[in-house]
């Protein structure tokens, strides 16, 4: 509170500034929604651009993957959902169809391609639950893959060794990202945990056949 003029000015109520806060955050999640859908950039990314945009504080709060995640879903219904779907199926299928070469290494698919919010922008994330760390690479060696190695992070928090290369996909004329992440075979189990919201974060061949099928739309 302030005094001047011997009048008492109240600052905003919390229950305002809560109110603020909470529509300050939709708005981020909504330009980051864009951001990824149009720019196909990652929500890390996404939300940081969209902070900026809107010319917040630095140390603000940005929207959790969640937020973000329903206003992807949201902008998709509204702008793109006359390509999206098809575009997430010819994804889908060119992820299964690495899933099916790469059998002997328990593949798991990740990510919007997984989650259903891909768009011909989007990657196919695939991870590889490996007794030997090196015979992933051996086998795209062996196929005459091209592929670059780098390290990220993994799904636990520690770093992994990623395989990613460049595939065509016929379906949507052009070539996809796919990155094979090389996990231990011991993590497998952990993996498949839920995750806080309650849905898999992964699946494997069977699961990501059985989500197409219940998702694919009724003559």
């Amino acid at each position: 509170a302030s005094r001047g003029n011997g009048t008492l000015r109240q600052g905003p109520s919390p229950a305002r500034q809560n109110a603020r806060m909470e529509t300050l955050t939709q708005e981020i999640a909504a330009v980051a929604a864009r951001l990824v859908v149009e720019d196909g950039l990652d929500y890390g990314s996404a939300k940081r651009h969209a902070g900026r945009q809107l010319g917040v504080p630095p140390r603000t709060a940005l929207p959790d993957n969640t937020l973000v995640e329903a206003a992807v879903r949201e902008h998709l219904a509204l702008f793109h959902a006359d390509t999206q779907p098809g575009e997430l199926v010819a994804l889908r299928r060119l992820a299964l169809q690495w899933m099916e070469r790469l059998a002997e290494f328990r593949p798991h698919l990740s990510g919007a391609v997984w989650h259903g919010t891909a768009t011909r922008l989007s990657d196919i994330y695939l991870q590889l639950f490996c007794d030997d760390p090196k015979s992933a690479e051996i086998t795209l060696i062996d196929h005459g893959v091209d592929y670059q190695a780098r390290a990220t992070t993994g799904f636990n928090g520690a770093s992994v060794d990623a395989l990613s290369l460049s595939a065509p996909c016929p379906e949507l004329g052009e070539p996809v990202g796919v990155h094979l992440m090389i996990h231990d075979h011991d993590e497998l189990r952990g993996a498949l945990r839920a995750g806080a919201d309650g849905r898999a974060p992964r699946g494997d061949r069977q699961a990501l056949l059985r989500r197409m099928a219940a998702e694919a739309p009724v003559p």
